[in-house]
C-alpha cells in the first residue's frame, strides 16, 4: 500500500473540482513514480481514474445547466473512436525499443513518459496563460466549424490514448474558439467529453493488460472524494486565481520528468 499515493489522488480530484481541469495530468506521474507502476499500465489506469472522476464533475456541471450535450457528443464521436483504436491497436503495435539514438535507447516506456512530459508542459502554459473568451471574435462558417470540431476530437482522442490524460487544456480552448461557448459551459462540456472518451477508451485495454482492480477502484474513490471537496471549496475560493500557480507546478513536474527519464536514470 502507498498511503501517500491516495493522498495525492485526493489532491488530483481537489484540483479538478477547484479549477475545472489540469489535475488529471498528475495521475500518470503519481502512478509511475509513487506507486511504481509501469508507464504503459499507468496510462490505462489513468483513463479509468480520469474518466470516472470527470463524469462526477460533468454531472455537477449539468445540474447547473453548464453542459452543452449536443456539442459534447459531436466532439466525442471521433474522439472516442480515436482513443479506443489507439489503446486497442496502436499501443500494442509500438515496438520496444522504438528506436536508438547513438547510445540512447528509446524504449516504449521512455517514449510514453517523454510524450507525457511534453503534454504537461503544454498544459502548464494553458493554465499560466488562461484562455479569454473575448480573444475569439471571428465566426467560422458552419461547415468549417463542424469539420474542425471533428478533427480536433480525433486528435485529442489519439493523444488521450497515447498518454492517458484527459486533454482538457486542448478541449476547452477549442470549444471557446470554435463554438463561442462561454467558459464555464466549456469546462462542463469538456468534463463530459473527457469522461466518455476516457472510460470507453479504457475498454480498449481490456485483454491487453492485467489490471489490479482493488488498487484502481480505491485510487479512483479518493480522487472522486477530492472532486467533491474541490467543488465545495470552489464556491469560496476563486479557481482562476489558483490555476496559474498550479500551472507552474505542472511545468516543473514536466521538466523533472524529462530530466529524470533522459539523465537521472542513465
Amino acid at each position: 500500500m502507498h498511503p501517500e499515493a491516495y493522498l495525492l489522488a485526493t489532491l488530483i480530484g481537489l484540483s479538478l473540482g477547484l479549477i475545472g481541469g489540469g489535475g488529471s495530468i498528475l495521475t500518470v506521474p503519481v502512478l509511475v513514480y509513487v506507486m511504481g507502476i509501469s508507464p504503459v499500465l499507468s496510462t490505462a489506469y489513468s483513463l479509468f481514474i480520469v474518466g470516472a472522476t470527470s463524469i462526477i464533475g460533468a454531472i455537477q456541471y449539468a445540474q447547473q445547466k453548464l453542459v452543452d450535450f449536443k456539442t459534447g457528443i459531436l466532439f466525442c464521436i471521433p474522439s472516442i473512436a480515436a482513443v479506443y483504436l489507439t489503446r486497442k491497436f496502436l499501443i500494442p503495435f509500438i515496438p520496444d525499443p522504438v528506436f536508438t539514438l547513438g547510445q540512447l535507447v528509446i524504449s516504449k516506456e521512455l517514449l510514453i513518459m517523454l510524450l507525457f512530459a511534453v503534454l504537461m508542459i503544454l498544459a502548464s502554459v494553458s493554465m499560466i496563460l488562461p484562455v479569454r473568451e473575448k480573444q475569439y471574435e471571428k465566426i467560422l462558417p458552419a461547415w468549417l466549424t463542424l469539420l474542425t470540431v471533428l478533427l480536433e476530437g480525433a486528435g485529442v482522442g489519439v493523444l488521450t490514448g497515447l498518454v492517458g490524460a484527459g486533454g482538457g487544456f486542448l478541449i476547452i480552448p477549442a470549444l471557446v474558439l470554435l463554438t463561442r461557448m462561454p467558459m464555464k459551459k466549456a469546462i462542463g462540456t469538456s468534463l463530459l467529453i473527457i469522461a466518455l472518451k476516457s472510460l470507453i477508451g479504457f475498454t480498449g485495454d481490456l485483454g491487453h493488460q492485467v489490471l489490479d482492480w482493488n488498487l484502481l477502484v480505491l485510487f479512483t474513490l479518493f480522487a472522486i472524494a477530492g472532486m467533491f471537496l474541490g467543488t465545495a471549496l470552489s464556491k469560496r475560493i476563486g479557481g482562476e486565481k489558483l490555476k496559474p500557480a498550479f500551472g507552474w507546478f505542472v511545468l516543473v513536474m514536466g521538466v523533472f520528468i524529462v530530466v529524470n527519464e533522459l539523465y537521472l536514470k542513465h
